[in-house]
This record gives C-alpha cells, sequence and structure tokens, in this order.
C-alpha cells in the first residue's frame, strides 16, 4: 500500500487512493529495437479509467521514474522519452492525468482540462496516487522512484513534491513555479532538479528565482538550470519552439544526475 499524499487544503483525505481502485490489465505488448518492453497499463481512479504507457528495461530492478505529460495529455512526445529513458536502464510510466481517450486536440480543449486539474489539486493529487500504484503494480519501489515532466506535466511534478510523497527526486522539464495558496515546500523529501528557458515566455525568470528562494528557504536540495535563448517547451522536438542546445545539454545533465541518485 502507498503511503497517502497530504492533501493541500486543511481537511485532508484519509487517502487519496480511497476509490482508486486498481484494475491494473495489460494491453497493446510490443518489443523495442533496444530491447525494451512496452505496453500501455490502464487504472481506475474516482471510478474514471486512465491509460498509460509502460517503458521496461531489459535490467533487473531498474529504478522507477514516473513521467508527466504536457498539457496535450498523453502523446507520442511522452512515449519516445519513456523509451529513451528505458533504453537507459529505467522503468518508465508516462502517467495519463486526464482519462483513457481523453486527447485533447485544441487549445481551448488543452486549457480546459488543465484548468480543471489547477482548480482542484486534491483531484490532481489523486490522479497522481493512482499512477503510482500501478507503477507500483508493475513491480517497482516507487517510493525510491524519480517524478518528472514537460511544461504542465513540469508542474503537476512539482505538486507532488509539495505533496510529501518520498521519492529520490521532482524534476520539472519547462514548468510553471507558482505555488497555489496554503501550500509549501515544507514537506518535500528528495531533491528538485529545474531545467528553464532564459526566453520563456510563459514563466518568467523573475518566478524561476522566486522558487530558488523558496526552495533554499525550505532546506530542499535543489539544482536549477537555464538556457539562453530557449523558449517555452524548448524540448519538445520537432516543434517551432525546439531548441537542439537546450534539449541536449538538459537532458544529458538529466540522465547523469539519475546516475548520480541511482549509483
Amino acid at each position: 500500500m502507498l503511503p497517502t499524499l497530504n492533501s493541500p487544503t486543511k481537511k485532508p483525505y484519509h487517502s487519496l487512493l480511497v476509490g482508486a481502485s486498481m484494475g491494473l490489465m495489460a494491453l497493446t505488448f510490443s518489443q523495442t529495437a533496444a530491447a525494451i518492453t512496452t505496453k500501455n497499463v490502464t487504472y481506475t481512479v474516482d471510478d474514471k479509467a486512465y491509460e498509460g504507457y509502460y517503458a521496461k528495461a531489459d535490467k533487473a530492478n531498474a529504478p522507477f521514474i514516473l513521467l508527466i505529460h504536457d498539457w496535450d495529455g498523453l502523446t507520442d512526445y511522452e512515449r519516445k522519452r519513456a523509451d529513451m529513458l528505458a533504453a537507459e536502464g529505467y522503468n518508465v510510466l508516462a502517467a495519463d492525468m486526464f482519462g483513457q481517450g481523453i486527447r485533447p486536440t485544441s487549445i481551448e480543449e488543452n486549457k480546459r482540462l488543465t484548468g480543471e486539474l489547477y482548480d482542484d489539486r486534491n483531484k490532481m493529487r489523486r490522479i497522481l496516487a493512482g499512477a503510482l500504484t500501478a507503477g507500483q503494480l508493475q513491480g517497482n519501489d516507487v517510493r525510491k522512484g524519480t517524478t518528472m515532466g514537460y511544461c504542465f506535466g513540469g508542474t503537476v511534478a512539482l505538486e507532488l513534491a509539495r505533496s510529501g510523497f518520498e521519492q529520490k527526486a521532482f524534476v520539472p522539464f519547462h514548468g510553471a513555479f507558482d505555488i497555489p495558496t496554503g501550500q509549501s515546500y515544507d514537506k518535500t523529501t528528495g531533491e528538485i532538479l529545474v531545467f528553464h528557458g532564459s526566453a520563456d515566455q510563459s514563466v518568467s525568470l523573475e518566478s524561476f528565482a522566486t522558487l530558488g528562494k523558496t526552495l533554499e528557504a525550505a532546506k530542499v536540495p535543489h539544482e536549477m538550470v537555464t538556457y539562453s535563448g530557449a523558449p517555452h517547451a524548448f524540448s519538445v522536438f520537432g516543434s517551432d519552439r525546439y531548441d537542439a542546445r537546450a534539449d541536449e545539454r538538459s537532458w544529458k545533465r538529466y540522465l547523469d544526475f539519475l546516475a548520480e541518485e541511482y549509483k
């Protein structure tokens, strides 16, 4: 049984896994060229089905990584990143934050779906708890895992960090850093590694600096890296915002960081 994620409200849940019955079932299996195994997994939170993507390394006792998608839902981008990490020796669950079959196709849908979770942080944490339990049911020690995310997913990774859930690290790539009223990093147990573009027009350098001050005050171990000229979503290859230099450097640092955490 996973430990309860702390509720961000004054009335904590007895368990954020209440109602998150884990009817886990494997769907499409495949083998990749890197000898990793991939499949879709479904899990249920609040009587609603969610479908994530699991990439398993060809390695015994591989460390676990929970990967959270951008605001457009779980796409081939996150699956590709999961495969890349599995090829490096990590078991990765790319979680689904919106629900099985819900894959937005417009900015309006993106805003609506993410906005619902921004406005209901308890629900966001219940979905995270469901994904973590799904990862655990795949045989992983999720308490020794790392949670990462892209853009919206980076913001969600920091939500998990503030919940007090015990993990090695929380890693946002071009995420947002605002802290909801009543929350703090006082219960954060793992290290925080932040990758940010200095030319990000969506999340300012001032917000980045404020996060650094906040983590320092809370005595949370952290490393924060900026890349000159890199815009928001700089790591999304194939997009008009892609910055190869920032992507390659941040990915290398991330892999080095993981190797240090799990040596």
